[in-house]
């Protein structure tokens, strides 16, 4: 038996036991319900509903704050002796790299394939909302971090839903919020082995095969799959090794330049294409309100675009607090305003740069699949960039490499800190932890397991309802939070005013902090 029939057996045998789960839990996680002739899903809903709930609670925040987030990144509110392992900026991008993947360059493909243009607006729309569930959860989570005696931090959803609820509900507070972390850290961990792991792999590995030989050349036999794997199995596993300061000194230097060279490569494409530019823009802002525009009206413009962003930045879904909870800072609210700029890079920025791209150059297979016909996301933005130069597909190669390795590291690391919640931080614990992510790289390679993506897709969302009840629940603590934070902003200012050096006569709520 050769070993490409090995893999498809496996590959058979899994799809088989797990597909009948990966539906049922799938029909309950992303359960729709009809509106306007098409369906909404309910945990779109609950996403974009939350969205809206923290944007009004926190006065618009993430327009009136945004000026003082950037602030925060570039260090001007640092303080010597913050506990914590990376700067603001650090933890920005590491964050930002779980976000920022494949499903920027496929995902909004499909997007606008469905919705049409118009998907585009209510995409944007749906990020400048996340913004605020971004600063909420984040917020949190560096609020209850837990610091370890060698200095090493960990937070997210499982170390605040706890901590948070039994600070405000007591005894009750501290059962609910136990359980809920449980299966919070259950859930990030079987989403980041399939999903934040083997997925990328798997995609990556199927980009660079068609891109340099086709089905033909070495890279699509089994052989190819098995090298790729195992160089980047290496290469994840010596920065994993490495702790989030390894992993924020990689994607510190990463994920800018991956961003900055995939957006100039959009620019480029909307250069070439300039006197369509007005065209494209009206495309959007039309379709968007046009009920005719689409199948589904405005409404199912409305719920693609919705769907894509709230897919793609996973504000709500606590994942992005185990990164920035690693931030050097006293000030809890400080790491929550950095936080919302994560969304607005992610989707205002490189998901629109994306559609964009696709509507200006505006490729036969775009056509092709608002017409109904199967053609993959990844396929129309690789035409689109096509249409400007035959090579521009290589370097959108190279743009999915860099997508999909920045995210297996730090769903490496998010999946770290899920696993020692459930089984301990020994050395033994993280180093069968880290083999076996390691194992799963190669795998991804070799595998698809399309049903157990399924399957953890939707364990990912559901982590979104249990996260976002206790957002509610704890979002009197994060505006306590932004409110001593913007007092001690004041007296920071208020002594560079003066002349007086940073620390002298801070008040006593700014010390507390």
């Amino acid at each position: 038996m050769s070993f490409d029939s090995i893999t498809t057996s496996i590959d058979d045998a899994v799809s088989d036991f797990f597909d009948p789960v990966a539906t049922a839990v799938g029909d309950i996680v992303f359960y729709t319900i009809p509106v306007a002739g098409t369906d909404l899903p309910l945990i779109v809903a609950w996403l974009v509903v939350a969205g809206l709930v923290f944007t009004s609670w926190f006065g618009l925040i993430q327009a009136r704050k945004l000026k003082l987030a950037l602030e925060i990144v570039r260090g001007k509110y640092d303080e010597d002796g913050s506990p914590g392992e990376v700067n603001h900026f650090q933890a920005l991008t590491a964050a930002v790299s779980g976000t920022v993947g494949l499903g920027n360059i496929a995902g909004v493909a499909v997007a606008v394939s469905i919705g049409g243009p118009g998907a585009t607006f209510w995409m944007i729309l749906c990020g400048l909302l996340g913004m605020a569930t971004k600063f909420v959860e984040v917020t949190l989570g560096v609020k209850y971090r837990e610091e370890h005696p060698d200095g090493t931090v960990s937070g997210g959803p499982m170390h605040y839903l706890p901590k948070g609820l039994a600070e405000r509900f007591g005894r009750g507070g501290a059962r609910l919020g136990k359980g809920l972390a449980v299966l919070a850290s259950i859930m990030i961990l079987f989403f980041g082995l399939f999903g934040g792991n083997l997925f990328q792999t798997n995609q990556s590995y199927a980009q660079i095969s068609s891109t340099f030989g086709g089905e033909d050349g070495f890279m699509a036999s089994s052989a190819g799959a098995v090298l790729f794997g195992l160089v980047v199995a290496a290469l994840v596993g010596l920065v994993l090794l490495g702790g989030i300061r390894s992993i924020a000194s990689v994607t510190s230097r990463l994920v800018p330049a991956m961003a900055i060279m995939y957006v100039l490569a959009c620019l480029t494409v909307i250069l070439f294409n300039v006197t369509a530019v007005p065209d494209a823009i009206a495309s959007v802002i039309d379709g968007a309100f046009d009920p005719e525009g689409v199948a589904g009206g405005v409404i199912g413009a409305l719920i693609v675009g919705f769907q894509r962003a709230a897919f793609s930045n996973e504000a709500g879904i606590g994942s992005a607090p185990i990164a920035h909870s690693a931030v050097k800072t006293k000030h809890p609210a400080s790491e929550g305003l950095v936080a919302l700029l994560e969304p607005f890079i992610d989707t205002v920025i490189v998901c629109t740069m994306t559609a964009l791209t696709i509507v200006i150059a505006h490729p036969a297979s775009w056509d092709e699949a608002r017409q109904g016909e199967s053609i993959g996301g990844v396929t129309i933005t690789s035409d689109a960039f096509a249409t400007v130069l035959p090579w521009f597909p290589h370097l959108l190669t190279v743009a999915v490499l860099l997508f999909a390795f920045s995210t297996i590291l730090t769903w490496g690391y998010y999946g770290l800190k899920a696993w020692t919640y459930l089984f301990g931080r020994s050395r033994a614990s993280e180093t069968v932890f880290k083999s076996v992510w390691s194992l799963f790289v190669v795998a991804g390679a070799l595998l698809s397991l399309d049903s157990l993506i399924s399957l953890a897709d939707s364990a990912l969302f559901l982590l979104a309802v249990f996260n976002i009840i206790g957002l509610y629940l704890l979002a009197p603590v994060v505006k306590r939070e932004l409110d001593s934070f913007l007092e001690f902003v004041r007296a920071r200012k208020a002594r560079e005013t003066a002349g007086t050096a940073p620390g002298a006569d801070e008040p006593e709520t700014a010390k507390a902090l």
